[in-house]
């Protein structure tokens, strides 16, 4: 136990040595999830802004408001001229919607409503802003038409004794006028299909469970890397003359490489759950089989490779290359159901596949250990194949 200890200390300090390993086992990956993922934007509201200086303070520039507010392509936001004209010259709007002190319902009605939108020259945001400008304002001349018809026709019935009560009624014709508008029921039937899609997916989910694998991954493969080092150092042949066995020594090695990994896919995993809003807490037993067993399968990948290769250079340069090959066709970094059905049937033989998968599982499908079993096995299968030609092909020179 001791020997397995001092691998595990020896090679734990060699490795983060160098501050840049820290960048590769903690920063990037974080980076690379929150960006790659969207962030923690999910929430947010995905309507174009629109700045809008309300002059007027009116009825009518109230009832524009709040059609602009309905809108499913812009959302309002109340600025002063100052700070709208200021933003806008410095591009940091598409567009602002200026509301003059006359927009109120006499000007309206006498045909000499105005406003003013400025909008950045050539680009789409301006150009869909405007078309949900324009939709609003009709809405609001229609109301402001029904109001005027009433009135008109209440007057026939009964003169207004003066105008002020010609304009309070006019203003209670199209406050109840934006009601009735409000409480129309939909003349759109929606109805949604009763088949269900196959296809669960998470972007949040999908992006935090690839790059933890792909981050991980590489490392582990890079266990070949430190085999080649020690071995074209000599230190392998020192362990012949050594009380060690060359079980005590591979056991060393890849513990700690493997308690190593574990560690780094907590840390992310608890950055997925406090940051992203990831539900990987919802099966500890799963989520820990599924770790377990695809720590297994690395490791035991890089313990194979590093038989075969004969330097620590050629060791980096195939494990990065075979772990972003196996990452990417194991649909760590797109949806695997965007690949061909060749694609998906030939990504069944990578171990990051099934790793993907029993993450998923668990993140997105909120599986338990039972469900999971199939990826495990399957994971520690490789596992078991790896390290019997790794372990077989071994030699300390």
């Amino acid at each position: 136990m001791k020997k397995l200890l001092a691998i595990i200390k020896k090679d734990t300090i060699l490795r983060f040595t160098s501050p840049i390993e820290w960048m590769f086992f903690l920063i990037l990956p974080v980076v690379f999830i929150y960006l790659i993922s969207g962030g923690t934007t999910q929430s947010r509201d995905p309507r174009l802004q629109l700045t809008v200086v309300d002059q007027a303070g009116s009825a009518l520039s109230n009832a524009l408001l709040t059609e602009l507010g309905n809108s499913s392509a812009v959302k309002p936001v109340l600025s002063d001229y100052e700070q709208a004209v200021k933003d806008f010259e410095q591009l940091k709007v598409s567009a602002i919607l200026i509301i003059p002190a006359d927009f109120n319902d006499q000007s309206l009605e006498a045909g000499n409503a105005a406003l003013e939108l400025r909008k950045q020259p050539n680009t789409l945001n301006g150009l869909a802003i405007e078309q949900a400008v324009r939709l609003a304002v009709d809405r609001v001349a229609s109301l402001a038409e029904v109001a005027r018809v009433s009135t008109q026709r209440a007057a026939e019935f009964q003169a207004f004794a003066s105008e002020a009560e010609r304009l309070a009624f006019y203003e209670n014709a199209f406050t109840r006028a934006q009601t009735l508008l409000a409480e129309a029921p939909s003349r759109l039937n929606r109805v949604v299909g009763s088949t269900a899609d196959p296809v669960q997916y998470d972007a949040k989910a999908n992006s935090t469970a690839g790059q933890m694998i792909t981050w991980v991954f590489i490392p582990l493969i890079g266990l070949s890397a430190m085999f080649a080092f020690e071995r074209s150092n000599g230190t392998l042949r020192r362990w012949l003359v050594t009380p060690t066995s060359k079980a005590t020594f591979l056991g060393g090695t890849i513990l700690g490489q493997g308690l190593t990994a574990l560690v780094q896919m907590t840390i992310l995993i608890v950055f997925g759950i406090v940051v992203m809003g990831l539900k990987w807490g919802q099966s500890p037993a799963g989520l820990a089989l599924v770790m377990i067993s695809f720590t297994l399968a690395a490791a035991a990948l890089g313990t194979m490779l590093g038989t075969f290769v004969k330097s620590e250079a050629q060791a980096n340069g195939l494990s990065i290359l075979i772990g972003m090959l196996m990452a990417m066709m194991g649909g760590c970094w797109y949806p695997i159901e965007l690949f061909p059905a060749g694609v998906r049937s030939a990504a069944q033989a990578l171990p990051t596949y099934w790793a993907m998968q029993g993450f998923l599982d668990i993140a997105v499908r909120g599986q338990g250990p039972a469900r999971v079993l199939q990826e495990c096995a399957v994971l520690l299968g490789f596992a078991l194949l790896f390290f019997s030609v790794g372990i077989a092909r071994f030699k300390f020179e």
